[in-house]
């Protein structure tokens, strides 16, 4: 892609919080002209810095999407107050210190941050809609966080990697997926571990992970108006269309055919 790089430069005072979610190509965040951070695609950084203001100055590739929450920390804790013991940054030991987060993104997550991103109905609705969403994003965002912050079984460098590498084979094979019991072994860990440590890191039992992730693999390939909802249905492993449809219906409220109608 030749197109030029997108930037985008934002004063921020250091009572803010920043939440950076990349959801797709590849974000630098540059902080002088020896420094810079990169934010690759599916991931996020959460940055926190009560010391000194932290300006935004991105970069992103044409084609990337990517998105920014900058909150105030008294409004933070207005949302978060009966947990803030539990998030690393709220708690009283470290309000005053600098936070730094960089972790990978759920599916469960990049769901609903897509929806923030390709919402195009600017509307009465649309200010509440958007606002429904971010709550929602935030909670999975420091909801996953905590459970895998909590879980033993992901001290283990290895046993995270086997559960991503998990994760992977499952959206290779998303038509006609192994069992679970074919993908543990696969992977080398137990039946159970797989579904503990799978559930820790992505916020979602397997089955529903797939679920979403073909649903929103889906919703993709409508926005595309390459395919027709037939097509679409057995890419993701639906030997039927009414049973795709069905799904589709159950996730976003409305038919394949009505969603790709929306679309202006």
């Amino acid at each position: 892609d030749q197109q030029d790089d997108f930037n985008f430069f934002k004063d921020v005072k250091n009572d803010r919080i920043q939440l950076h979610f990349c959801l797709k190509g590849n974000g630098i965040l540059k902080y002088g002209p020896h420094y810079s951070l990169e934010v690759k695609s599916s991931n996020s950084i959460l940055l926190y810095n009560p010391i000194q203001d932290l300006p935004i100055n991105l970069s992103l590739n044409a084609s990337g999407k990517y998105l920014v929450f900058i909150v105030t920390i008294e409004l933070f804790h207005s949302f978060f107050s009966e947990v803030a013991g539990i998030i690393p940054f709220l708690n009283e030991e470290n309000k005053n210190k600098k936070y730094y987060l960089d972790k990978e993104l759920s599916p469960a997550e990049m769901l609903v941050l897509n929806q923030i991103f390709d919402d195009k109905k600017f509307n009465g609705a649309h200010k509440l809609y958007i606002t429904a969403k971010a709550y929602e994003a935030l909670s999975l965002y420091f909801g996953n966080n905590n459970n895998e912050q909590n879980c033993p079984f992901l001290d283990s460098e290895a046993n995270t990697e086997r559960i991503k590498k998990a994760k992977q084979i499952v959206i290779d094979h998303m038509a006609e997926p192994p069992s679970l019991q074919d993908i543990a072994n696969q992977v080398g860990l137990s039946l159970s571990n797989l579904k503990t440590g799978f559930k820790h890191i992505y916020g979602e039992s397997v089955f529903n992970f797939l679920l979403d992730y073909k649903l929103e693999y889906a919703r993709k390939q409508l926005l595309s108006k390459e395919y027709n909802v037939s097509e679409i249905s057995l890419q993701v492993g639906y030997s039927t269309a009414s049973h795709f449809i069905a799904a589709f219906k159950k996730k976003y409220g409305t038919t394949p055919k009505q969603y790709a109608m929306s679309i202006t």
